[in-house]
């Protein structure tokens, strides 16, 4: 089906669990704080809904009592919650599910009940649309927490007059997280009727996948690269869900995240030590300096430093970084490196700062601050990803004149052109194969190149130059929200 070309504005309702700037674990809540503002440039009418956790403050973010005690259905009982409002952006009204009982908790995710906790947020967003009657023309759900949504539009929702003209699209932001729960979930859910939807897949048969229902009944899927729309379809990327995938292939469309400029603008960034952008480059090194300093190693301008910003786990490839880290440190570079993950991994980092303090610097947290100095300040910035949907570090630090060394998959392969030297075409170093030797043999070719500066300002030139602003991706959701609403309409 031709993707459809319409000028009439729609009303989109977005679903996540989490939303820059009010909660952040990973890059949904990035994505999610983002696109609605570029949605909104483009004449739609968009609102999101999210939970209420502990840490968001309703003081600190100015929230509003919107609705008091409206009752969600829970299965066999009901639960009164209240729906608080926020915004961002231009006025983009942020909706909260008040249930103090399932969201003041500790953390955002991890716990047992997390598959009820969920249930009630979504039946709580369409529930509360009802109540303000706003009836919207797209449900855009995110990741697992949403996944149930689309299945209660074939389901609870089926017939009902309000839903009747709203589709769903449902977007992947990383498949290897499904929700996977048992059957009493079905029980609250309201669909047990329908049990299990699995029996050809074993490893699914008896369980609840909340994003394999999201897949197998939403009107058009997304994910967050053209290449990773791909990969999904295969065994290797598919996370066992790749069967259900190919067979709604022509519902799966890539659409590559963007970045958000105003917040990453390296000429107007105020966590950073200099501004600068591409007619001033030379400023950059002060940059550089100033993280030397900040990270405690001798400051001089000529030494390759290596970036990394990272979950401290296997699938960023911190177990190559951790086979090849040695022989790279012999070369005389500076490796700076901030996350938290793994505990072997901050065992690890800390005894090479201890061993090597002139070449190793940790920053085991996540700070923007800090963050936004590496961007600004490194000279290489790497990704190894065992497998990568979208990735937002990368693009970032092109915008900051680091040039990324990223394995050849998802999203770094849309986004990283590997340097020719024969060609002078490229804007950084990949590599194919999970392998370490891959990955130390790329930022040798690297460790090469820097050393021809001209040549290096040229690959720096390219990466800021590139564009990844939310503008052309935020329209190619809006030719899939039509194309869904096609779906939709046509009963197919």
């Amino acid at each position: 089906m031709k993707l459809m070309h319409n000028d009439d504005p729609l009303k989109v309702l977005i679903l996540a669990a989490e939303i820059v700037p009010f909660v952040k674990v990973g890059g949904l809540a990035d994505v999610v704080g983002a696109l609605p503002k570029a949605l909104q440039e483009l004449g739609h009418d968009v609102r999101l809904v999210m939970p209420r956790y502990r840490q968001v403050d309703p003081e600190h973010f100015h929230l509003q009592t919107l609705i008091s005690s409206m009752p969600v259905p829970m299965g066999s009982y009901q639960v009164e919650v209240n729906i608080l409002q926020g915004t961002i952006g231009n006025n983009v009204p942020v909706y909260m599910v008040d249930a103090p009982r399932y969201f003041e908790r500790e953390n955002l995710y991890g716990y047992t009940d997390d598959g009820e906790r969920f249930i009630l947020f979504c039946r709580a967003a369409l529930e509360a649309a009802r109540a303000l009657n706003w009836s919207p023309n797209i449900v855009h759900c995110n990741d697992w927490h949403t996944g149930i949504v689309p299945n209660w539009m074939h389901t609870l929702y089926y017939g009902d007059p309000f839903f009747e003209h709203t589709a769903t699209v449902y977007t992947i932001h990383n498949l290897a997280y499904q929700g996977i729960f048992g059957y009493r979930l079905l029980e609250v859910a309201g669909v047990a009727s329908k049990g299990f939807l699995y029996p050809q897949i074993s490893e699914l048969a008896n369980v609840v996948d909340v994003m394999g229902r999201g897949i197998l009944f939403a009107d058009s899927i997304t994910t967050v690269s053209e290449r990773y729309a791909q990969e999904i379809l295969t065994p290797t990327f598919g996370e066992r869900l790749d069967h259900l995938l190919r067979s709604r292939k022509e519902r799966v469309f890539g659409i590559l995240n963007g970045i958000d400029y105003q917040e990453n603008d390296p000429s107007h960034d105020a966590h950073i030590h200099t501004p600068f952008d591409i007619n001033l480059l030379d400023k950059r090194i002060e940059n550089k300096i100033a993280l030397q300093e900040q990270a405690h190693l001798p400051v001089n301008a000529d030494i390759p430093l290596l970036a990394m910003i990272s979950r401290l786990a296997d699938q960023k490839g911190l177990d190559l970084i951790s086979q090849i880290v040695y022989p790279l440190l012999d070369q005389g570079i500076q490796l700076v490196v901030m996350g938290i993950g793994d505990q072997h991994y901050h065992e690890l980092f800390q005894t090479l700062a201890a061993r090597y303090p002139n070449q190793v610097a940790i920053f085991l947290t996540f700070n923007t601050e800090t963050a936004q100095r590496i961007y600004a300040g490194s000279d290489m910035f790497l990704m190894p990803s065992r497998f990568e949907p979208c990735g937002l570090n990368q693009m970032i630090a092109m915008r900051y004149g680091s040039v990324p060394i990223v394995r050849n998959v998802g999203g770094l392969a849309d986004t990283v052109q590997n340097y020719d030297p024969a060609s002078d075409t490229g804007n950084g170093f990949l590599f194919n194969d999970y392998d370490p030797w891959q990955l130390f043999a790329a930022i040798m070719r690297a460790l090469t190149v820097y050393r021809f500066k001209d040549v290096w300002r040229t690959l720096q030139i390219r990466g800021m130059q590139a564009d990844h602003s939310w503008g052309a991706s935020a329209r190619r959701y809006v030719d899939i929200y039509r194309n869904a609403l096609a779906f939709h309409d046509s009963g197919e």
